[in-house]
């Protein structure tokens, strides 16, 4: 099935336009490391919309697939539950990523015949294919070439124990100086600035993690500092409407850092709590989204001094290595002090975690694992790493 088959339009209904924005190479001029849409530009769809599809015309056909991906992505942000319901379950939420590790790790274990180097080598490829990234397995592999010697594991199961344990040791351990904790203020509005790519879920998550505090009595404050996009607006906007928190706006294609300004100002006149800043994320434009950035913190930071205390970068976890990429560029261009991490729920794979903190030492603060509001939960490496490998895990201590 092609591309364009893909969706089913209905006659009658509206239309919306989903602009494909697929730079050729980075800024540094390194392409990425594989052909994935980054971003999408869309105008507030609703189930049961049709959906017009713009390629640039340098994009061939093979390389766009992952357009379904990203449509069906922006078309569910839309259908969002506003009451704070019971966190789900993280059992239910990792349920896709769990049974595909499981299925994965029994299959790479199916072939065992000998702990020798073919072994490890397709261990490697196993853990690459789970979204752990070379660099982290590759260093995966070496620790597990001795811990196997020094334990001196010989069986299936005796492997199957020292590999997996080892996994779990490293989801559970936390990286050098990590503090996976929400920084507040100790009196005055705290400043919760989010950054990320266009269509990763970050107002949904401004959204979902406004109510959540507000739901703890919290007085909360929207600023929709992504003026270049109406859609963006206009999503922050019907979440302060169903939660009943004011949003600053501006007008389209505003300067952004005029709407952080009004919305500091609000934040401090009203006495409210926190301050959520969405902002654009056009990495095709990457040193104007930057600069954009570093004016926003400027004027935050002259009206309150010690904020903002969190910059949370918001990443899509079924983009596997391409979010790590965008953690890097973030990293180097912007004070990021944590990730939060979406559609948890809709990747079979998972490993993404690894490498976001022990490559580059960001603390992962939030997981998104649904649609709800209560489906955005602290992380919880633990509890991430007993649910992830489930029946895997050999005794109840572990």
């Amino acid at each position: 099935m092609g591309l364009f088959d893909f969706f089913k339009k209905k006659p009658a209904a509206p239309k919306v336009v989903v602009e494909v924005l697929y730079p050729q190479t980075w800024e540094n001029g390194e392409a990425p490391v594989e052909p994935t849409v980054l971003a999408a530009e869309v105008l507030q769809p609703t189930p049961g919309e049709a959906v017009e599809i713009q390629v640039p015309s340098h994009i061939v056909a093979e390389d766009v697939a992952p357009v379904a991906e990203v449509v069906e992505t922006v078309e569910t942000e839309t259908e969002t539950e506003t009451a704070v319901t019971s966190e789900t379950n993280l059992d239910e939420g990792l349920t896709k990523t769990r049974k595909t590790w499981s299925e994965r790790w029994n299959a790479f274990m199916a072939n065992f015949r000998s702990v020798d180097e073919d072994f490890f080598e397709e261990l490697e490829e196993t853990l690459i294919g789970a979204d752990v990234g070379a660099q982290t397995a590759l260093q995966l592999t070496d620790e597990l070439r001795n811990e196997v010697k020094l334990q001196n594991a010989k069986s299936k199961a005796d492997i199957s124990r020292v590999i997996i344990d080892k996994l779990v040791e490293h989801y559970r351990s936390q990286g050098v100086n990590e503090d996976a904790s929400m920084h507040f203020a100790p009196e005055g509005p705290t400043v919760i600035l989010f950054v990320g790519v266009n269509g990763v879920g970050k107002t949904t998550t401004i959204g979902k993690m406004s109510a959540r505090y507000k739901a703890e009595g919290k007085q909360v404050v929207l600023a929709a500092a992504d003026t270049f996009r109406a859609g963006a607006t206009q999503q922050l906007q019907a979440w302060g409407e169903r939660n009943g928190i004011p949003v600053v706006a501006g007008a389209a294609n505003a300067d952004p850092a005029s709407v952080v300004y009004d919305g500091v100002k609000t934040a401090i006149e009203t006495n409210a709590d926190i301050l959520f800043v969405d902002t654009a994320g056009r990495l095709q434009n990457n040193v104007n989204l930057m600069q954009e950035l570093a004016k926003m913190k400027r004027i935050i930071t002259r009206e309150l001094p010690n904020e903002p205390q969190e910059v949370l970068l918001a990443l899509d976890a079924t983009t596997g290595q391409n979010a790590l990429q965008q953690a890097r560029l973030f990293k180097d261009s912007t004070d990021v002090t944590g990730i939060v991490l979406t559609k948890l729920d809709g990747t079979a794979k998972g490993g993404i975690i690894l490498p976001i903190r022990n490559e580059l030492h960001l603390p992962v603060k939030w997981v998104g694992l649904g649609e709800q509001v209560g489906d955005l939960q602290p992380f919880d490496a633990d509890d991430f790493a007993k649910s992830l490998f489930g029946s895997l895990l050999i005794g109840d201590d572990k």
